[in-house]
């Protein structure tokens, strides 16, 4: 074998061959993701089968040989398109044609002899984008087993450099972001387990994300019908640390000769033991929950024939110490109608709120997204009772997750613990502070309302930078106003909406056996004084004022929105539009998708997205689906439903109908105002953004970073640190990379564990719910949100930014921010997957009177854009008439 030679990656890049035993760091663009694992595995002293690497310079050599192979190449977009398919047929076409190298044949050749003569071996595919951290690309490419003899492991090393061109191949890989050029391909050939058992084993549990716990999958003969599916195996679950198993499966899997039967995997307990040991090795020299696939000889033997990480587990959250016992976390970004990751810059911020205030609640990240620690919550017997009454409106199903956490004897109430609470430190001076603003809201409202109006000119002075300013200077800025400008807003403004919704709850009891449920809810339609919905209004009048203008109207219905964002910024659209847009821009420029996170571009930086929606706006041609007309519709419902309340109130008697006509009042003038706190803080985060732009457009021009918005991938203290003359590219390109990912994930905990489990997924699990992404049934539930029943085609939106909703479509969406608003105008209902009557997507849905179904599990996959669909907004149902799709 061609052993010779140093183990330098530069010397392995030019070898044909390398022995298993020779694999270390360095070489995966030699031997690919799964050469690399099996060499560190090896090195490590753990069972692998020997063998070795046929490198990716045998492909390569075989790739200049090919005529009209780079012409194919080139051909291929990183869209997954049937031109992508017709070209990676041609690559696997002139690969499977051409005749190995005389070269590597001979390389080849003299590798087999050393394993032995017509050995049989298992030959599989190592690509250089496969088993990493960021994306495993299991099953992408082939592996053939029993192959004997040089013409047969010719064939097998043709084929394995065929799959990489694959259409599942391609798909992949142009999912992910990866070109034609960025990859190729190696091929590890091993001596040939003859294996009694095999199977899969996961070092951490896979479905519900536990860490701690060895997950094994086990069959009869060879592991590639586990691998594949054909069996049903064996399902076993152990705890890693003593080797316990805590949960057995029998699988349905055949006996020789015969047709399908439960017969027994051929693994035995003290197996089972050792591939947790062997797993838990493997975990830790990668320092990565790992995918291993093992078999067992016939002398009981057991081997590993590949690892590669468990990229789709979720991240566990940062700075966490195991002696503190489990810890669970609240995803507070999903609160928030959040489901993207976050930038650094953006974390930095959040983290900085929860610590500065001395509140008790700390935060932590994990996949980019902030979580709040729960622990002394559920330790606390007064912090459970008000967390889940907290719960019960504002997220339903994490309120019933909450419940089943309290009965597991990790989160057992503890005796004198208290809750993290908003009056802890600065508690009396806080409090003192609200009296006054609570009562003004009751007798004053008026008073009330100019107040929080006023308190925009006071922020203008607060976020004044004098100029002109270093970059150290702006930086100092950032910090102090992080610091100090948010807490401001909590006495001022949050007093006034909390007095509304206090008082809308003094009614309610008022009103038992009185009111009918949900009855209240109506009063809560087209409520003014709220300031997203006089962003949406304006907005909808901006399109009326466009509609009468031919040439605005003509460049909306003809223009992509981002040529219509960069005409914008030259100043170049038609008159009415410039200027109309202008205005919009003025006082809700700072506004964004996805606002809360600092390093999110605002409308005022790229107004795209409102192009778009202006766009959709001028195909409602209904008058009655105008939405300033429903608007309207939906306020006279609110004063019609309130009058009749307090008339039945006046039945039992007039000091009982005085008191409920002075809280619903108070309720439609103040609630309102629930969206002003966050207008403010959003105006904050907008002059942070402006002066962040600028110490990143320095970094910049100094070759520090690449671009000015590289500094929302780093954090504040980094920034200092790169304007003292320190590199941080490839941090940022680091960062991007994981946010990058983080933005394909699908599926984020919304309750999640110090050990990695998926507090919602484990519950499905117990409870034998179907699992997420699971095949929709005749009939949804949810939380009933807005009133009312409209039956129409549903339109599944992950990102409001570019998206296209037909007027009287259903919007099906996994949450929603003020960004996504816009859409609410035209939309015929909203389904959503998180959320409870209180958050942000129910109350506009309520106040533009439209229906409106939330915590809806897996909403966005269990239902599909075309689908006709009847939601029941009072009843919290959404069924599904037909299974059609567009």
């Amino acid at each position: 074998m061609d052993s010779a030679g140093s183990n330098r990656p530069e010397d392995g890049q030019k070898r044909f061959v390398i022995d298993l035993a020779e694999v270390g760091p360095g070489l995966l663009p030699a031997v690919g993701g799964k050469g690399l694992n099996l060499g560190i595995l090896a090195a490590a002293g753990l069972p692998v089968p020997g063998g070795f690497c046929l490198t990716t310079a045998a492909s390569r050599a075989v790739a200049e040989d090919l005529e009209g192979l780079s012409a194919a190449l080139d051909a291929m977009r990183p869209e997954a398109t049937p031109d992508l398919f017709e070209a990676a047929a041609r690559v696997r076409t002139l690969i499977l044609d051409t005749a190995i190298p005389m070269s590597v044949a001979d390389a080849l050749r003299a590798a087999y002899a050393e394993l032995g003569d017509d050995e049989p071996v298992a030959v599989r595919s190592s690509a250089t984008a496969e088993d990493l951290p960021e994306a495993s690309f299991a099953g992408q490419q082939d592996t053939f087993l029993n192959v004997a003899g040089m013409d047969a492991l010719l064939d097998a090393v043709r084929r394995c450099w065929a799959s990489l061109w694959t259409d599942r191949a391609v798909a992949y890989r142009a999912a992910n972001g990866i070109g034609p050029h960025e990859v190729g391909i190696a091929v590890v050939v091993q001596r040939m387990v003859q294996a009694e058992a095999a199977g899969v084993l996961f070092t951490a549990d896979p479905v519900t994300g536990t860490r701690g716990q060895a997950v094994v999958d086990a069959a009869r003969g060879l592991g590639d019908a586990v691998v594949s599916g054909s069996v049903n195996p064996d399902h076993f679950v152990l705890d890693t640390a003593s080797g316990r198993v805590l949960e057995r499966r029998p699988g349905n899997q055949p006996e020789v000769g015969q047709g399908p039967a439960p017969g027994k995997s051929g693994v035995t307990d003290a197996q089972l033991r050792e591939l947790a040991a062997l797993g838990a090795v493997a975990e830790d020299v990668f320092g990565a929950p790992q995918d291993v696939e093992w078999a067992a000889d016939a002398a009981g033997k057991i081997w590993l024939t590949q690892s590669r990480p468990i990229t789709t587990l979720y991240p566990v959250p940062e700075d966490i110490d195991p002696a503190a016992g489990t810890r669970v976390f609240l995803c507070a970004s999903l609160a928030q109608g959040l489901v993207r990751p976050i930038t650094p810059m953006g974390l930095a911020l959040l983290q900085h709120l929860s610590s500065a205030n001395d509140s008790g609640w700390q935060m932590r990240a994990a996949g980019m997204r902030p979580y709040v620690d729960l622990t002394p919550v559920v330790r606390s017997k007064s912090g459970r009772r008000t967390m889940l009454r907290m719960f019960r409106v504002a997220e339903a199903r994490s309120a019933e997750l909450l419940r089943t956490l309290y009965e597991d004897p990790r989160f057992s109430v503890v005796l004198g613990s208290r809750s993290p609470n908003l009056f802890a430190a600065n508690g009396v001076k806080l409090l003192i502070q609200l009296v006054p603003r609570l009562a003004e809201a009751v007798w004053r409202p008026e008073a009330a309302l100019r107040g929080v109006r006023s308190f925009a000119e006071e922020l203008d002075k607060l976020l004044e930078c004098g100029e002109p300013a270093t970059a150290v200077q702006r930086m100092d800025y950032v910090e102090r106003i992080m610091g100090g400008a948010f807490s401001s807003v909590v006495p001022q403004i949050i007093p006034v909406p909390g007095t509304g919704f206090a008082l809308l709850g003094v009614a309610s009891w008022l009103l038992r056996g009185i009111a009918a449920p949900g009855e209240l809810q109506t009063v809560l339609r087209g409520l003014p004084n709220n300031v997203t919905t006089e962003m949406d209004l304006q907005l909808w009048q901006l399109a009326s004022e466009v509609r009468a203008d031919p040439a605005a109207a003509q460049v909306l219905a003809t223009e992509p929105a981002d040529e219509l964002s960069r005409r914008y910024a030259a100043g170049a659209l038609p008159p009415v539009l410039q200027e109309k847009l202008g205005a919009f821009l003025t006082r809700f420029g700072h506004r964004a998708v996805a606002e809360i996170d600092l390093g999110m571009p605002r409308w005022g930086e790229d107004p795209a997205h409102l192009l778009g929606v202006i766009a959709n706006y001028l195909r409602v041609t209904d008058p009655q689906q105008a939405p300033d007309v429903q608007f309207a519709r939906a306020a006279a419902q609110a004063e019609e439903k309130a009058a009749d309340l307090v008339a039945r109130a006046a039945l039992h008697g007039r000091l009982r109908a005085a008191i409920v006509r002075l809280a619903l009042r108070r309720a439609r003038q103040l609630c309102g105002l629930r969206e002003q706190p966050k207008f403010y803080l959003v105006v904050i985060l907008a002059a942070l953004r402006r002066q962040l732009a600028t110490v990143g457009a320095e970094l910049a021009s100094s070759a520090r970073i690449a671009e000015t918005g590289d500094i929302f991938f780093l954090q504040p203290d980094e920034v200092r640190v790169g304007l003292r003359g320190v590199d941080l590219h490839q941090l940022v390109a680091d960062r991007r990379r994981v946010y990058e990912r983080e933005l394909r994930r699908r599926l984020i905990p919304r309750l999640l564990l110090s050990d990695g489990t998926d507090v919602e997924a484990a519950a499905a699990r117990a409870s034998g719910a179907p699992a997420a992404g699971g095949e929709p049934g005749p009939v949804l539930s949810g939380s009933p949100a807005s009133a009312g029943t409209v039956t129409g085609k549903a339109r599944v939106i992950l990102d409001p930014v570019g998206a296209h909703l037909e007027p009287g479509e259903i919007l099906v969406a996994p949450s929603t921010d003020p960004g996504w608003t816009p859409l609410f105008l035209t939309a015929g209902a909203l389904v959503m997957e998180m959320g409870g009557i209180i958050s942000h997507g129910a109350v506009v849905a309520r106040e533009y009177g439209i229906p409106a179904v939330v915590g809806v599990p897996d909403a966005t996959m269990r239902l599909v854009t075309g689908q006709t669909i009847r939601v029941d907004g009072a009843a919290g149902t959404i069924t599904i008439a037909d299974e059609g799709n567009d």
